[in-house]
């Protein structure tokens, strides 16, 4: 179980995996503050406050506006976070052509994600976990199939600046963490997938708890396996 007022934030919380997470690190009795990118309500996050009995906090957030994740910074600027979930990510199927696709791919998913990553660790705790929502699909050492073309690219790439930034702050008292949540039936996933939402969450918010006082850089799937960079 997760510690009494653990402090957790989970950028990208809408829906799919992010929400899960929130909906799990609820649970377990953490506070949450979780981020959608538009303000209006209605979000499955938004469902959330009424059961969460004070301990879940909405912001609003988009990876790609620097500007806006710098606000953000700014109004959390006196908490301390205990773990730290960049979970925003794109699969650019539905882009028109390649190009298009990679540019999306790479401006959300590396881009985006690591500026927040950089921008918010200032506000990690000593001995907290910061992480990024990465996929077994970015493993370079598994990748005998291919496919999935600029997705996978996206994940190696956001998995190589995470251990860039983990190699800039060695003497950081957090553990940095990417981690591959499975294949997940979610809008990304698509209905096919073997895993639940909930399972996956579980297993992650586990993962998140285990690298709690850790240090140094790690590529974990859901049930705390490492992957091969």
């Amino acid at each position: 179980m997760a510690r009494p007022e653990l402090m957790v934030a989970i950028v990208g919380a809408s829906r799919g995996l992010g929400l899960g997470l929130a909906t799990e690190f609820l649970r377990r009795g953490a506070r949450v503050i979780g981020t959608v990118r538009e303000p209006a309500g209605g979000s499955g996050l938004h469902a959330l406050v009424g059961s969460a009995d004070g301990r879940l906090e909405i912001e609003t957030a988009d990876v790609t506006d620097g500007e806006g994740i710098a606000a953000l910074r700014q109004r959390l600027a006196r908490r301390r976070l205990d773990v730290l979930m960049v979970n925003a990510g794109v699969a650019g199927g539905d882009a028109q052509g390649y190009e298009e696709a990679f540019f999306r791919t790479m401006t959300v998913n590396v881009l985006g994600v690591m500026n927040v990553v950089r921008t918010l660790s200032v506000l990690m705790a000593d001995n907290g976990a910061l992480a990024v929502m990465s996929s077994g699909l970015g493993s370079v050492g598994r990748n005998s199939s291919g496919g999935m073309e600029p997705y996978r690219s996206s994940k190696a790439a956001l998995n190589q600046s995470l251990r860039s930034f983990a190699a800039e702050h060695a003497d950081a008292p957090w553990s940095t963490t990417a981690i591959a949540p499975g294949w997940v039936r979610t809008d990304m996933g698509g209905p096919g997938a073997p895993l639940d939402v909930e399972t996956s969450c579980r297993g992650v918010a586990d993962v998140l708890e285990s690298r709690l006082g850790g240090r140094g850089c790690a590529f974990l799937d859901y049930r705390g396996e490492v992957i091969p960079w």
